[in-house]
């Protein structure tokens, strides 16, 4: 991935990477080291300048834009370290509003996003507002969020950035057992103690990716 410039800045150098279905990868790396971008092609939210990037053996690279933003609705989950949850509108709301575009009618879109919050334990918080909301409950809204269209890809910035320890814990306490169950996951961390939670690690300085054994 190359930023046009000038001078053009080279963000994502050529590497080969595969995630297997069920896999639960974590990417490190300093500040600067190229994790936004690798997360941004990963999360159909850039095109990278050249390569081949496929998600669940689709080729995005030959999609139109809206296809990919379809697909990239369908099939990833976000979870960021700010939550960006609307403050005005409930939990249950902000998470129904994740399946605006699935076709569903409104009542199935509801009562999905209250299965959805029962699945992260908030079911008794669903009426609930942000401002209302401890830090670990508003982050387990947005786990909820990033579920309801049942993704194949979980995508985590930092989920725990925001987070004292105790709740950190309990929100890769979360993680983990949707992995157990299933889910693919990728988490983008600076901290060693949240990479050391994955199954595999992922390292990248300078625009390289480097597995670590």
């Amino acid at each position: 991935m190359t930023y046009p410039g000038p001078p053009p800045v080279v963000a994502l150098r050529p590497t080969n990477l595969t995630i297997q279905r069920g896999d639960f990868v974590t990417v490190v790396g300093p500040s600067g080291s190229g994790k936004s971008t690798f997360l941004n092609v990963v999360g159909l939210l850039d095109r990278p300048t050249t390569g081949c990037y496929r998600l669940d053996g689709i080729d995005v690279g030959t999609l139109r834009e809206a296809d990919r933003t379809a697909l990239r609705g369908r099939r990833i989950g976000f979870v960021f370290q700010a939550f960006h949850l609307l403050p005005h509108r409930s939990a249950v709301d902000n998470v129904t509003l994740a399946q605006i575009y699935n076709g569903a009618p409104r009542k199935a879109r509801r009562e999905a996003s209250y299965a959805a919050l029962a699945q992260v334990g908030l079911a008794h918080r669903a009426d609930a507002v942000p401002a209302h909301l401890s830090g670990g409950e508003r982050q387990r809204v947005a786990v909820a969020r990033a579920l309801v269209n049942r993704p194949s890809l979980l995508l985590c910035d930092e989920p725990t950035g925001n987070l004292d320890s105790a709740t950190a814990a309990s929100v890769l306490t979360l993680i983990e057992d949707l992995h157990a169950a299933g889910l693919t996951i990728l988490v983008i961390t600076h901290d060693p103690a949240v990479a050391a939670r994955g199954s595999r690690t992922v390292a990248i300085r300078d625009g390289v990716l480097t597995e670590h054994a």
